[in-house]
């Protein structure tokens, strides 16, 4: 850790003991001297600081959010959130501030909408959040789902019954599954109809009572189908709807429903919408390089409005 964060900034972290001397230009010195205050609270709290917290630490505090004064940890608020959303024995937490604006929206909203690009944690945060529900009881069964958009070859022609036609496109909401219950669980769950994974078109005519609800891809769904979703929702259940808005593979006619749902929901009382920007990419950090360049290609070459991520984190709506 100490090498990383030396070779980032361009100081040296002498440790004497009980002090630990931070040698450098004397703004870089501070904003490490916070970083390394942020990692102590965190690890005094139980917490194991990754080399990617660390990463995200010095990104945080360079860019400002860190700065003295603001009232805002950068990392130990964030990795040593416990939230009663996650069970702490399933050993996912959120990896960011906006991550973490996206947990406290689940939980203090019936409805959250979610959109960020790629590798921002919104599919995986929302099915750990649906599968911790579930295994808490406090809803008695998972509605997993996403709209079956074809992108380049028609589910007709797909060799297979419906059932193997639309598995490719529910693939990564199985995926989510198996990362954080073993797969014997997952099978009493679906035989007893507590984890159900469909194709949106199957939602219609439906009433999900005292059910967890999660729309994954949204920003493939139509006007009709978004709010025919949204609509499905009976008593003591929640819904999450999830989608990366530059990623939108419906006919050039139609518009998204997920884009007209942020526009028409943004002050329902119940309703919460997270933005997570590039900052919030998880993955592998050329993930984030990837998304920086796309959006400079799409600033210089004038791209419609739909296809620039939102620059804050923030949720809107009553609770």
């Amino acid at each position: 850790m100490r090498k990383r964060i030396q070779a980032a900034t361009g100081t040296r972290i002498v440790d004497r003991g009980a002090k630990v001397v931070i040698i450098g230009k004397r703004d870089e010195a501070m904003r490490v001297g916070r970083v390394l205050d942020e990692l102590l609270t965190a690890v005094r709290k139980g917490h194991a600081p990754t080399v990617a917290d660390v990463q995200y630490a010095l990104d945080e505090v360079r860019s400002g959010n860190g700065e003295g004064g603001t009232g805002r940890e950068v990392v130990s608020s964030v990795l040593t959130y416990a939230a009663g959303i996650l069970r702490s024995d399933m050993g996912i937490k959120p990896r960011t501030h906006g991550q973490k604006l996206f947990l406290d929206a689940i939980e203090t909203h019936d409805v959250t909408l979610v959109v960020g690009p790629a590798g921002t944690g919104k599919t995986f945060l929302a099915m750990a959040a649906a599968v911790s529900a579930l295994l808490s009881k406090r809803v008695k069964r998972l509605v997993l789902t996403r709209p079956a958009v074809e992108a380049g070859e028609s589910l007709g022609f797909l060799p297979g019954d419906l059932e193997a036609k639309v598995n490719p496109y529910l693939r990564p909401l199985y995926d989510a599954l198996y990362a954080m219950v073993d797969m014997e669980r997952i099978r009493r769950f679906t035989e007893r109809e507590q984890i159900e994974v469909a194709p949106l078109a199957f939602m219609r005519g439906r009433t999900l009572e005292h059910s967890f609800a999660v729309l994954d891809e949204a920003q493939n769904t139509t006007t009709e189908q978004m709010m025919m979703f949204l609509t499905r929702l009976g008593e003591g259940s929640r819904a999450v709807v999830t989608g990366d808005i530059t990623q939108i593979d419906l006919p050039k006619d139609r518009n998204s429903g997920l884009v007209e749902a942020q526009r028409i929901l943004r002050r329902t009382p119940g309703v919460a919408i997270v933005d997570l920007t590039r900052s919030d990419v998880v993955r592998h950090p050329l993930v984030q390089r990837i998304v920086e360049a796309y959006e400079a290609d799409g600033r210089e070459n004038g791209a419609d409005s739909k296809l620039e991520l939102g620059s804050a984190h923030g949720t809107n709506g009553g609770s």
